[in-house]
């Protein structure tokens, strides 16, 4: 028996909260009777539908993904270019938890678990993600602290970051940065160097919370462990 909220939101079609609304409002229906009860348990074989649609329950499965560039971060591309769920042979309609530009590499997780890809989503949770940039130019201690402290992007200023050079190249005027946030704004990385007067030649995310790409190469991918997801609902603060 699972609470009906948390199978409308692990479905997919909207968060734990929105699926309280919608049990509040009278959309949701449990084996043909409306059901205005938040907390109701429901068993597996339970027929469930939200405004008139049956929802599907099946087993959720989390991939993490190196994701080369040139492909898009996308259920499906309009251009016919390769996506993200092209890379990863499974039959359930799963989708990527975020995104990542055509031209950025890096770790990607990708899910079809609804609830838990909201709840990474959410500024309020703060998981790390890790960037490494190639960055044009050197960055000055005053570039650094700007960055530490917030810039302004689209009208909006960017939350506290950790910044570090990994290393700079005075020849070739370049240095490569690590940049951790805890946003997901629209090229919110480049952006920020940008913001400082850099440009970014190449872009990688390392890390997301405590998963790294250790031993997947670009285009390659895994199965998290049910330890692994069992970690990340905790650092979002629910219980799985």
């Amino acid at each position: 028996m699972e609470r009906l909220q948390k199978i409308i939101a692990n479905s997919g079609i909207a968060s734990r909260r929105k699926a309280e609304n919608l049990i509040l409002n009278g959309k949701v229906k449990v084996d043909g009777k409306v059901v205005l009860e938040l907390g109701t348990k429901v068993s597996e074989n339970s027929k469930i539908e939200v405004d008139n649609v049956l929802i599907s329950r099946q087993e959720k499965v989390y991939y993490l993904l190196n994701k080369p560039r040139g492909i898009i971060t996308s259920t499906k591309d309009e251009h016919n270019r390769k996506t993200v769920i092209d890379l990863i042979d499974e039959e359930k309609r799963i989708y990527p938890v975020g995104r990542l530009d055509y031209d950025t590499t890096g770790i990607i997780l990708l899910t079809n678990d609804g609830e838990l890809a909201n709840l990474l989503m959410h500024p309020r949770n703060e998981i790390d993600k890790v960037y490494i940039a190639k960055i044009k130019g050197i960055l000055t201690p005053v570039d650094l602290m700007k960055l530490k402290k917030g810039v302004m992007i689209d009208g909006v200023k960017t939350k506290k970051a950790k910044v570090k050079i990994r290393k700079f190249d005075k020849e070739h005027d370049t240095s490569i940065v690590e940049l951790t946030i805890h946003e997901g704004r629209n090229h919110q990385v480049k952006k920020m160097f940008e913001s400082v007067g850099h440009e970014v030649l190449k872009l990688k995310r390392e890390k997301i919370a405590f998963l790294d790409l250790s031993g997947i190469n670009s285009g390659e991918y895994r199965k998290l462990n049910p330890k692994e997801v069992k970690k990340l609902y905790a650092l979002v603060g629910h219980s799985h």
